[in-house]
């Protein structure tokens, strides 16, 4: 039997009993088999290994709630600070072809609207590299937006502002990277350093060509992208941005987390031969060290996916989620790590055979992880959700919402405040934000 509940014009589908959704056959065409290609660094996990489904559901209580966005409205992303609280951020079009970059604070089922982070005509826009709001564990709220900073399409940078109260007011706007380039600066994740600030960690094109005859799509030209960081201190003083990894893919979602032994961050590699997988690198007393690829997918595709990867931390355990479509074959995967993102588990698939990626992840009090992806579909896609226990089995998955088949329905995002887990995701006709928000099972709430 399936429950349905309808807000407006979004649909949302609670699966109410174990029976695990039918799988469908194939998968997305997109990259080359890979044939032996070397990777960077060391490979930490091995082979995936068959799991099987458990009689239980991600969450409970699946509920609809008001998103206080206007039509046309994009870019969705969700932040839960130490104590709790819970933001949503996002873009929102204004008179004049600007942007505002809005911010809203959950209450209950409702939003407090916040001061608006920035506003204006420069803003660079679009469905993958979109601003966020970060709760750092210092108090200070910190958001990043994008601006253009040329006349070519991917010539843009990152500003920064932080906020002492909540996202009622916000300092100056800064930005993070000393390279003034007209080149792609984005993609950046935000974290707490641990010896105090707010780190942040993006995709920095400082070493590509200017845009000309032999630009791929995005404007690169033959020099690498390569992945930088930073911080901001306590005391507002920013750090000299250092250099991460010289060659990365080019536009793909980064993600970074806070651990017990320190910052990690998960990005899509490049090697020379085109091999994009997962990496990851870890801020270690001061300096950042390569930890090697995730799993040797060996995905070998000429262009980059746009599709990063999904990291979430809990006491001592590390989950990572991650889309590949190597051998022609799309799947979202989940890894889990016990000691802090050093080694990892086999991977477990979590999708229903039909993958776009577009992965977020939560992990509960018992290590299990709720990950959140969309699966194509006939005519439409839906976002979906499972829930993968420590040992790799699956619970069914759940529908949340249909949603276009195309970029233009962006990212869902899940954050977990508590016992709740709040969803947030963009429409179709009109295009807008929906929210939902459900409970932890009773069964995920043994702390491990």
């Amino acid at each position: 039997m399936l429950q349905t509940v309808r807000n407006a014009s979004v649909l949302l589908v609670l699966l109410a009993t174990a029976a695990a959704l039918p799988r469908a056959a194939g998968g997305p065409t997109a990259g080359t088999q890979a044939a032996n290609q070397p990777h960077k660094g060391r490979t930490v996990a091995r082979q995936p290994e068959p799991t099987g489904e458990i009689a239980a559901v991600p969450f409970v209580d699946l509920r609809p709630i008001t998103a206080p966005a206007l039509a046309g409205s994009l870019a969705p992303q969700l932040s839960a600070s130490a104590d709790g609280r819970v933001f949503l951020s996002w873009l929102e079009p204004a008179a004049g072809a600007r942007m505002r970059f809005r911010i809203a604070e959950r209450s209950g089922d409702d939003w407090a609207t916040r001061t608006d982070v920035a506003s204006g005509s420069a803003f660079f826009a679009n469905w993958a590299d979109v601003p966020a709001v970060f709760a750092a564990r210092d108090g200070r709220l910190a958001a990043h937006w994008l601006e253009k900073t040329g006349a070519g399409t991917f010539a843009y940078g990152i500003r920064v502002r932080t906020s002492p109260d909540g996202g009622r007011t916000w300092s100056d706007a800064a930005t993070p990277h000393r390279d003034e380039s007209p080149t792609e600066h984005g993609f950046l994740s935000f974290f707490d350093v641990p010896e105090g600030g707010i780190g942040m960690v993006w995709l920095d094109g400082r070493q590509t060509t200017p845009p000309g005859p032999n630009a791929d799509a995005h404007g690169h030209g033959q020099g690498a992208m390569t992945l930088r960081a930073t911080a901001l201190s306590p005391g507002g003083s920013w750090e000299k941005d250092v250099l991460v990894d010289d060659r990365v893919c080019d536009c793909c979602p980064t993600a970074a987390v806070s651990t017990a032994d320190g910052v990690l961050v998960a990005y899509r590699d490049r090697s020379p031969r085109e091999v994009r997988d997962i990496s990851l690198a870890r801020l270690e007393r001061g300096a950042w060290q390569p930890l090697g690829t995730v799993h040797r997918d060996d995905w070998v595709i000429g262009g980059c996916p746009v599709n990063g990867p999904a990291l979430a931390a809990h006491r001592g355990a590390v989950a990572i989620a991650w889309f590949t479509a190597a051998r022609d074959d799309g799947r979202v995967n989940l890894a889990f790590s016990e000691d802090g993102g050093r080694t990892f588990r086999p991977p477990v698939r979590v999708d229903d055979g039909r993958p776009l990626g577009r992965v977020d992840l939560e992990l509960l009090p018992d290590r299990s992880a709720v990950v959140l992806w969309t699966e194509s579909g006939t005519g439409s896609a839906s976002v979906r959700a499972r829930r993968v226990l420590a040992d790799g089995r699956r619970s069914t998955a759940v529908t949340l919402a249909a949603v276009g088949n195309d970029r233009s329905s962006g990212h869902a995002r899940l954050v977990r405040s508590g016992h709740d887990l709040i969803f947030v995701w963009r429409t179709t006709a009109p295009h807008t934000l929906a929210a939902a928000v459900a409970r932890v099972p009773p069964d995920a709430l043994q702390i491990r």
